[in-house]
């Protein structure tokens, strides 16, 4: 024991300890159908060890601070999806996502089509929500649509497309928010700047996407879709509401889930008050409580063990180190662009919401350009896998037929394609204004 604690005051032993914990963790979490061990379990492992590592290295001298912050970016992120997806069973209840399922197939569109306009709906509307609870609405209406490989192909689609529609809005990502609240750029610069980029990132991505997806026959393009209640509608339009006041509150200064909890408290309290004095099927079978028993359990410990294990490499100084390794220690322009380009290929592994904290600490300039860059490689890089994003982890706990490797297969050239079209035409705007 002595010996071990010695070798972890040892800053580049506890890097590489702490690193091989961590990639260890991963490989399991890469390898889950074929070890048949479930990535829930390794990612919980995975963060307890390397919290138990940074308690050692410590010696309890300030890991409360450290604790601190790491639950409440975890309490955070947990309570945000546990509203979400409560808001969701409420729109999958009272039938949402089977009129908009009638409406498309009315239309008689193909795959292809459907795919596209799936896409593209996720794009913008990510720009006004957020990537995550975009994920999980489109995810929904997509499997109304999409069967074995192509329901594959168009979750990855989802998860690329609101990442890069996150990446332009001031609101659409935690990474976009967090360099807004600290002033690297205005609201109408990363819109303008980085509308293009993003853009081109769902273009190149998505084009290459579509050639994956197979033709269907749709048997049920003939189904008929009763007609909602005015009751109906105001519970619909109520839930709708309730994913608009993390914006709200984000503006106020208060994290996104207090916006969602309060919507989710509203609709409950109507849906109650219609259940007294406006009896109906829907109403009187809907139960909130019933609908947080849904929730999946597995991908929120999955997501708790994974923020855990990147907490405690922050806290053990290996993201701070990693990041003087990207930027040098006096980045000039070439470096940090160089280097931005790194932390989004490595957001792919690890969460970029502590890279992106480093690098607001790290980088001293003022060119809104060089962050707006940042903005779109940290937000975009996580969809080179499936686990490099809340948005692919929650996909993954969503469609359970979409594991590491078939993701990996579906989307990381695509998404790698993106990704270079969105820095070459952001150098492009960079260069020529």
């Amino acid at each position: 024991m002595a010996l071990f604690k010695i070798l972890l005051k040892m800053g580049t032993s506890l890097l590489i300890l702490s690193s091989a914990i961590f990639v260890a963790g991963y490989i399991c979490i890469a390898l889950e159908h074929s070890l048949k061990v479930s990535k829930s379990a390794v990612a919980l492992i995975t963060g307890t060890l390397l919290w138990l590592l940074v308690a050692l290295s410590k010696s309890g001298q300030g890991i409360s601070d450290d604790l601190t912050h790491a639950g409440s970016e975890v309490f955070s992120i947990v309570v945000f999806l546990l509203a979400a997806m409560s808001l969701i069973e409420i729109l999958v209840h009272y039938r949402f996502f089977d009129i908009i399922r009638g409406k498309l197939f009315a239309l008689k569109l193909n795959e292809h089509k459907q795919f596209l306009i799936i896409s593209l709906l996720s794009f913008f509307l990510s720009a006004v929500i957020d990537n995550l609870t975009t994920t999980i609405i489109m995810i929904q209406i997509s499997r109304r649509f999409f069967k074995g490989d192509n329901l594959l192909i168009a979750t990855a689609g989802i998860v690329i497309s609101a990442n890069a529609g996150g990446a332009f809005s001031p609101i659409g990502d935690v990474t976009t928010i967090m360099l807004w609240f600290a002033k690297k750029f205005g609201t109408l610069e990363i819109i303008y700047k980085g509308f293009l980029p993003s853009f081109a990132l769902w273009l190149v991505s998505t084009s290459l996407l579509l050639r994956k997806i197979k033709p269907a026959d749709n048997d049920n393009e003939n189904e008929v879709i009763t007609r909602l209640s005015s009751s109906e509608i105001i519970v619909i339009a109520s839930v709708f509401f309730s994913f608009s006041l993390p914006l709200i509150v984000s503006l106020m200064g208060l994290p996104p889930y207090f916006g969602l909890l309060f919507g989710l408290g509203f609709v409950w309290v109507l849906v109650d008050l219609l259940k007294r004095f406006k009896p109906g099927p829907t109403h009187l079978s809907a139960s909130i409580d019933d609908f947080l028993k849904k929730t999946d359990i597995s991908s929120l410990k999955f997501f708790i063990g994974i923020l855990l294990a990147v907490s405690a490499l922050h806290s053990l100084g290996t993201l701070e180190m990693l990041a003087h390794y990207i930027y040098g220690d006096v980045p000039g322009t070439g470096s940090y662009i160089t280097g931005n380009i790194l932390l989004g290929l490595i957001s792919s592994i690890l969460d970029n919401v502590p890279l992106t904290a480093m690098a607001i600490q790290m980088l001293n300039t003022t060119d809104s350009s060089l962050w707006i860059l940042l903005a779109i490689t940290a937000g975009t890089g996580g969809s080179l896998l499936v686990i490099g994003s809340a948005a692919g982890v929650v996909a993954m706990g969503m469609v359970k037929e979409l594991s590491f490797g078939k993701y990996f297969k579906i989307a990381f050239v695509p998404a790698l394609a993106g990704f270079a079209a969105a820095i070459i035409i952001w150098y492009l705007q960079y260069w020529l204004f």
